[in-house]
């Protein structure tokens, strides 16, 4: 299975009211398959748990809409740089030559 946007690996988890597992803690993006994030932890050395069923993004949008009552969750900025489509990233980074 290949998906677009990569799951999320985290050092916690709560249950939502549903009782679905969700991620809190420190948040790493992970594609599934692989044995560390985005920003090259290994998930076992650092004791992070799979969260196949939550997408990145959807970790992103619940870090930005998170009220009070819901757990702190600390994402990684360097994976949030790694798992930006290319489009978003800053175009004033490409390679140019100002001298050829």
């Amino acid at each position: 299975m290949v998906t677009a946007m990569p799951a999320v690996a985290a050092s916690s988890n709560w249950r939502d009211d549903d009782g679905a597992r969700m991620p809190s803690g420190d948040v790493h993006a992970w594609w599934p398959q692989q044995n560390q994030t985005l920003c090259g932890v290994p998930l076992h050395r650092a004791r992070l748990d799979r969260f196949p069923h939550v997408l990145w993004a959807d970790a992103l949008w619940i870090h930005d809409t998170a009220g009070a009552d819901s757990p702190e969750m600390a994402m990684c900025p360097r994976c949030a740089a790694a798992a930006a489509p290319k489009r978003n990233r800053r175009p004033d980074r490409r390679g140019t030559r100002s001298r050829p």
